[in-house]
């Protein structure tokens, strides 16, 4: 495969940043199309914001990032949170995926914590037969072929823990990801930052080291995530660099999509 295009479908925007920003920064330096779609346009995530300011913003906040990555696009869907998994909101999905015609699609896992995490799940997993199916939306032609599915890393354990099936590198990317975070500020220093117990946190106050200091907490997840993939990581990159890989992003291989083989969706994500 030359060229590969994926799309990360999140519930919101900041959600594939967090769950496969490395990644997308790594594929888009190599010339790969990296699309990323947030179903909700975040419009409850603030403290103080309405939820029109809010939606607003997060829009503006997705372009910025965009930028930083090198995206083909950073698309936001206006749908507000509270996301159902409809057949109107699978077709509005549906249509997307056929339109970038992707070789992958990531998305969350269905035992996510929240609600809309699970709602886009749902929604996503739900094209992966009709999205070669030409009387569902004859509106939009279908793709040549049905692209692979696959689910981003959680810590979760009901009904089961994630399976990591392939694991990326992001050491590399480290500040790369965190000025995608930087751009979503209304999310890693303001909303984020109260919901988990911050309540008069100012960014302005930090030196640039507290800063990046606080930034890196998100990072704990994705060390742990390598550790956990340590196996892979040893396989992808050797015995001496994989010991050494620090952070990773993980991905689980689903059986809804286009079946392959560990190595061909191995490589699908690296660039």
């Amino acid at each position: 495969m030359s060229t590969k295009r994926i799309i990360f479908i999140g519930a919101h925007p900041d959600d594939a940043d967090i769950m496969f920003g490395g990644s997308a920064v790594k594929l888009c330096k190599a010339g790969h199309i990296v699309k990323f779609l947030s179903v909700t346009n975040g419009d409850t995530g603030h403290q103080s914001l309405s939820r029109l300011e809010t939606a607003k913003r997060r829009k503006q906040e997705a372009q910025c990032s965009a930028k930083v990555c090198g995206l083909y696009e950073y698309e936001v869907m206006d749908i507000d949170c509270g996301l159902e998994p409809s057949v109107a909101n699978r077709e509005k999905v549906l249509r997307i995926i056929r339109n970038f015609a992707p070789d992958l699609v990531i998305t969350h896992r269905l035992s996510d914590y929240h609600p809309d995490h699970r709602a886009t799940a749902q929604l996503v997993l739900d094209t992966a037969y009709i999205v070669t199916v030409p009387h569902y939306c004859e509106d939009t032609p279908i793709p040549e072929k049905t692209p692979v599915y696959a689910h981003s890393y959680d810590h979760f354990t009901d009904p089961r823990p994630f399976r990591a099936d392939a694991a990326v590198e992001i050491d590399s990317v480290v500040e790369e990801k965190m000025n995608m975070f930087r751009c979503h500020s209304s999310q890693f220093f303001e909303w984020l930052a109260w919901n988990q117990g911050f309540k008069d946190f100012d960014v302005s106050k930090l030196s640039a080291e507290e800063e990046h200091q606080f930034l890196l907490r998100w990072f704990e997840r994705f060390e742990t995530a390598a550790n956990l993939a340590r196996p892979i990581l040893l396989e992808t990159y050797g015995a001496e660099a994989g010991a050494k890989i620090k952070y990773a992003e993980t991905f689980e291989f689903s059986e809804y999509g286009t079946h392959c083989s560990m190595e061909e969706f191995r490589q699908l994500l690296q660039p």
